[in-house]
This record gives C-alpha cells, structure tokens and sequence, in this order.
C-alpha cells in the first residue's frame, strides 16, 4: 500500500487546517497550503505532490483554474477541485481543463477519502497502459496520528490490538492497555488502516488479525480480551485467518 503525497492550494487559512487535520487522519503524507497561484506553482517545484487539492477561488488575479491549465502542461497529476461554488459557470470553466473530481463544500471525511482514491486510480490506471512510464512508489507507513484533545498522538498499527465503537466515538485498545478515543463513526475511521492488517468482525468491532489469539465459535480472542464475531462477518474472517471448519 503506497503512500500518497497530497497537496493543498486553499487560501482559507481554517479550511486549510481542517484539510490538513483530515489528510492526517487518513494517513496521506502532505505539503502545503499554498494560498495563491505562485505559492501553488512554488510547491509543485519543491514538494512534488502525487495529487492537488485546488481550490477554485483564490486571491489574487489568477485562481485554480489557471493553476490546473499549468498542471496539464507541465505537471501532468491528478487535481481535486473544492469549491464552495456550484452553479452553471464555475462548472463549465472547471470542466474545460478536465479535473479529476470536484467537490463542493463542505464535504466529509468520507468523501474526501474516496474522491483522492478513485482519482488517483483513474489517472495511473492511464498512465500504467503500454508505454507509459511508471511511477515511483513510496514505503507505505506502519503508523497513523490520531487526535487526542490538543495532540495528535502517534500509534504503531502493530501496537494496535481492536477498536471498538459507540454511537460517533471509536476507541482504540492498545497493547499497552492505554485507551485513545476518537471522535469517529467505525466506519469513517477503518478506511485510514491497512485492510490487509485490519479486519471489521462485528457492526462494533475491528480487529488487528495479526494479533488474534484464540478463534472461537463466536468470538475471537485478542490481548486476553474476548470480542463478538458478528453473522455476517464470520465467513470472511475465517477465510483471512486460513480456518476452515470441519
């Protein structure tokens, strides 16, 4: 699993946090905010970004849309639009340099996530055709910084052993027995882990199956911990685990 280097051309400055705060949370490496045309042209040089996320209006006489027509001359990567505009104009001059996704604001987490994944495959699914040159690939990380109160605090996915849901928070159970609680849906939240590693066995429950102990009919033991297997979830996990029952 690679790991996307993100950039951000936003010229509102709590906007930009947030994007940041976000990217983070996904764990995308990124670089910026830049706020105008020349700080968006300046990190592209230095930065080198695998993607763009480009806000439409910015300040100062050039704006997105100029920054998108140098990306397809000169850059040729995938580029977001976010905008909090939608009408009829704005789209039609966003459609003529061809973005490879437009979000209007504000958007979510989730849509974030799956606007930069399916960009991005889109773009290298063209550029990996016969002839097209391949692009390098960064180590992918085996950690991801989540927020707790003021500070983001850095996890080891091996140090991971479940998380566990309720209601819009998700708490993480550590080897250590230290507790992180997020404010996040489950679902939202396992879409920054490695699937590989990492595995839903209940509507509540996901589990780090490298650390699994014991399998039982229906539950699973994980630190001495004993946890629910869901239904529906069953088949799957004891296809990943390589059980078959008798």
């Amino acid at each position: 699993m690679s790991v996307l280097k993100i950039g951000i051309v936003e010229d509102e400055l709590v906007i930009g946090r947030t994007i940041l705060n976000t990217l983070n949370e996904l764990g995308y490496d990124h670089c910026g905010p830049a706020i105008s045309y020349t700080e968006a042209m300046e990190m592209l040089e230095h930065e080198k970004p695998d993607l763009l996320l480009l806000d439409i209006q910015l300040s100062g006489k050039k704006d997105g849309i100029d920054i998108a027509e140098k990306l397809n001359q000169l850059y040729r990567i995938p580029f977001i639009f976010l905008t909090a505009n939608s009408d009829g104009d704005t789209i039609d001059r966003a459609k003529r340099v061809k973005p490879h996704a437009y979000i209007v604001k504000p958007f979510s987490r989730e849509e974030l996530y799956a606007a930069i994944e399916i960009a991005f495959s889109n773009f290298t699914g063209g550029r990996n055709a016969p002839g097209a040159k391949p692009q390098a690939i960064r180590p992918a990380k085996d950690f991801m910084f989540v927020r707790d109160g003021y500070v983001f605090k850095k996890i080891f996915f091996n140090d991971l052993l479940y998380l566990g849901s309720e209601a819009n928070y998700v708490t993480l159970h550590l080897k250590s027995q230290k507790k992180v609680m997020v404010r996040s849906t489950l679902n939202d939240f396992v879409v920054q882990l490695d699937t590989q590693m990492f595995m839903r066995i209940h509507r509540s429950y996901s589990v780090n199956i490298n650390l699994v102990d014991d399998v039982f009919p229906t539950e699973v033991a994980v630190g001495g911990v004993k946890i629910p297997i869901g239904k529906s979830y069953k088949d799957d996990l004891f296809k990943a685990l390589g059980i078959k029952e008798v």
